[in-house]
C-alpha cells in the first residue's frame, strides 16, 4: 500500500530502475537505431499536398544539421528562444538544440512585444528563432524592436530563412555530451504569484514524465499521436512529442486545432492517441464530419487542464469507441503528476485527477505549513521526486518559496481519498485557466492600470461552461461619474497582450475589498460575482467589441 494510513501522503510506487537515464538527444539516437525507416514526424498541413514527413533516421540527420548550425552561433548552455506556432521546424529546432546542449526557451506565439521582451530579458536568451508573422503580427519587426532592450540577444533567425540556416551547418563542431540532469528547457509559468517565472526543466524529467504518462494512456510500440496542442506549452513540446518518441511512434503535428482536420488526420494516419482539452473535445464530438470519418484506430483520448464532466467522458468513449484518461500537473513538475487509469469509472475520471504517477511522492499539507492533513481534508498539494524542476531560472528567492525540504508546493488545493485519488478544490495562486491556457492576473492588472481611466483593477476567473473560466476584470475608475468603456478597455488589453488574456467580463465598483494590510481579497470578489451581488456587470463579446448588459 502506497498510502500512509489515515494521512494524505502517497509514497512513490515503482523502482528508480524504471527511469531512463538519457537525454532527449540520446532518445532520438536510439529511435533512429531501432526504427530507422519508421515515420517519426508528419508536418500535417491542412493541404495534404503540402505535408512533409521524416523517418527517424532522417529526423536525426536533420536534427544534427540543426545542432551544427546552432553551435556555429552559440555555446552549449546558452538559452535559445523559439517564438513560433506549431510547425515541423519547431520539433527540428528542439531536437537540434538538445543535441547541441542549448536550453530552449519556449514563447507563446500569441505574445505581444511587451511579453516577448520580458521573456527574452529574464532568460537572457542569446538567440531567438521566430516565425515571419502570426495572426497579423509582424514577428520579424517585433524582434527588431526589442533588440535594444535585450542586450544578451546576439542572433535572430527567421524561419523564412530556414534553408539558409541549415546550409550554414559546417559539420566541424563536436556535439557535447549532454547529461540526463542537464537543463533542457525554460518554460515561463506563474509560480505562485506575480509575473511569469522561468521553470528550468531537465532532460530526465521531460523524457520520463512524458513517457510514463503515455504509458498510462496505453501507448505501445509505434503509437501514432495526432497533436493539436501548442508546442510552446508543456503538453505539446514535451508530453505529446517526447511521449510519442519514447514509444518509437509517429508524431502527427497540426499547425493549430481544427476539429475537422483532426478527424481527417486520425483517419489518414491511423491515429491511436490524442490530447484534447475539454473545449477541443466538445468541438470534435459536435463536428458534422464525425459520422463520415473512420476513427476506429483511435485507442485513447487524454484530457485535462480544466474540469472534465462525467457526461463528456461517457459521450467520448461511446461516440469514438476509445478509452479515456485525465491528467493533472504543472510546468514546474515537467507536466503531469497524477493520471486517471483507463479502467476508472466515469465518476472517478471526472471528479478526481487520479493517482500519482510512478516514482513521485505526493502529499497534502495544511497551507503555509509542512503538516500533512488527514485523508479527505483540503490542503496544498506537494510533490517530490525526479519530476521537480531545477528551479526558476536565476530567481533563487522565488525558487525557495516553492520548495520545502525537497517538496515542491504546487499552489493547488486538493484532497486525497483512502485510495490515493486526488481531487482539486481550488488554487492558492490566482492563475486563471481559460480553455487550457494559463493566464496570470498580475500581467492583465498592470496593463489595465496603465489606462488613464483606471485607478485600480483586480482580475479574477469567472466560471464558464464552455471555457472552464473566463477573465473577469473588476475596475475602480478614476472618475466614477464617467467610467471607462469596457469595449475600449478590452481593445487596450488586446493591443498589448495576447488576445486570450483580454477580459470579457467587466465589473465597475467604487472600491476593492482589502485586508487591513491593503491586500485585495479576490475571494470576496469571486464570491460576489458568483452570487450576482455585483451590479453594473458588462460582458464584452469574445468575437466583437459590442456590449451586452447583464444587470
Amino acid at each position: 500500500m502506497s498510502l500512509s494510513t489515515g494521512r494524505s501522503s502517497w509514497a512513490a510506487t515503482g523502482s528508480l530502475a524504471e527511469l531512463w537515464e538519457m537525454s532527449l538527444g540520446d532518445l532520438l539516437r536510439e529511435c533512429a537505431a531501432d526504427h530507422p525507416d519508421r515515420c517519426a514526424l508528419v508536418d500535417a498541413d491542412p493541404d495534404p499536398a503540402r505535408r512533409r514527413s521524416w523517418t527517424y533516421v532522417e529526423l536525426l540527420a536533420t536534427a544534427e544539421r540543426v545542432a551544427q548550425a546552432l553551435l556555429s552561433r552559440f555555446r552549449p548552455g546558452e538559452r535559445l528562444a523559439i517564438w513560433a506556432p506549431n510547425c515541423a521546424e519547431w520539433v527540428l529546432l528542439q531536437q537540434g538544440a538538445s543535441l547541441a546542449g542549448l536550453v530552449l526557451v519556449t514563447v507563446n506565439p500569441a505574445n505581444r512585444r511587451m511579453e516577448l521582451e520580458y521573456v527574452l530579458q529574464k532568460s537572457r536568451a542569446a538567440g531567438i528563432v521566430h516565425a515571419p508573422g502570426y495572426r497579423g503580427v509582424d514577428m520579424a519587426a517585433t524582434v527588431r524592436e526589442v533588440r535594444a532592450a535585450t542586450p544578451d540577444l546576439r542572433e535572430a533567425i527567421d524561419l523564412a530563412d530556414w534553408d539558409e540556416f541549415l546550409a550554414s551547418a559546417t559539420g566541424t563542431h563536436e556535439l557535447p555530451d549532454v547529461a540526463p540532469g542537464d537543463p533542457a528547457q525554460i518554460q515561463y509559468t506563474s509560480g505562485t504569484t506575480g509575473f511569469p517565472k522561468g521553470a528550468l526543466l531537465h532532460h530526465r524529467g521531460v523524457l520520463n514524465a512524458s513517457r510514463l504518462v503515455a504509458r498510462g494512456a496505453g501507448a505501445t510500440d509505434g503509437a501514432v499521436w495526432v497533436n493539436a496542442m501548442p508546442m510552446f506549452h508543456i503538453g505539446g513540446g514535451a508530453l505529446t512529442e517526447i511521449g510519442t518518441f519514447s514509444f518509437g511512434g509517429t508524431y502527427v503535428l497540426m499547425p493549430a486545432f481544427d476539429a475537422g482536420s483532426l478527424l481527417e488526420l486520425i483517419e489518414t494516419y491511423r491515429g491511436t492517441i490524442t490530447l484534447l482539452v475539454p473545449t477541443m473535445l466538445t468541438a470534435v464530438l459536435a463536428h458534422p464530419d464525425l459520422p463520415t470519418r473512420d476513427v476506429s484506430s483511435l485507442q485513447t483520448v487524454m484530457s485535462g487542464a480544466s474540469f472534465v464532466p462525467a457526461e463528456l467522458v461517457i459521450r467520448t468513449k461511446e461516440t469514438l469507441g476509445c478509452r479515456f484518461t485525465i491528467v493533472f500537473g504543472q510546468t514546474e513538475l515537467h507536466g503531469v503528476i497524477t493520471q486517471t487509469a483507463l479502467d476508472d469509472s466515469p465518476e472517478d475520471q471526472s471528479r478526481t485527477i487520479g493517482r500519482p504517477l510512478p516514482l513521485v511522492d505526493v502529499r497534502i499539507v495544511a497551507p503555509g505549513t509542512d503538516e500533512v492533513v488527514p485523508i479527505g481534508t483540503r490542503g496544498e498539494i506537494c510533490a517530490r521526486g525526479y519530476q521537480t524542476m531545477l528551479g526558476y531560472f536565476e530567481q533563487p528567492d522565488d525558487t525557495a518559496l516553492v520548495f520545502s525540504d525537497g517538496w515542491l508546493r504546487t499552489g493547488d488545493l486538493g484532497t486525497m481519498d483512502g485510495r490515493g485519488y486526488l481531487t482539486i478544490t481550488g488554487r492558492l495562486k490566482d492563475m486563471i485557466i481559460r480553455g487550457g491556457e494559463n493566464i496570470y492576473p498580475r500581467e492583465v492588472e498592470d496593463t489595465l492600470t496603465a489606462h488613464p481611466g483606471v485607478a485600480e483593477a483586480a482580475v479574477v476567473g469567472v466560471p464558464d461552461a464552455e471555457w472552464g473560466e473566463q477573465v473577469g476584470a473588476v475596475i475602480v475608475p478614476v472618475d466614477h461619474t464617467t467610467p471607462p468603456d469596457p469595449a475600449d478597455l478590452r481593445a487596450h488589453c488586446r493591443a498589448r497582450l495576447a488576445g486570450f488574456k483580454a477580459p470579457s467580463h467587466w465589473f465597475i465598483v467604487d472600491s476593492l475589498p482589502t485586508t487591513p494590510t491593503g491586500k485585495v481579497q479576490k475571494f470576496v470578489l469571486r464570491d460576489r460575482i458568483d452570487s450576482g451581488d455585483l451590479t453594473g456587470v458588462v460582458t464584452v463579446s469574445r468575437t466583437r467589441d459590442d456590449r451586452q448588459l447583464r444587470s
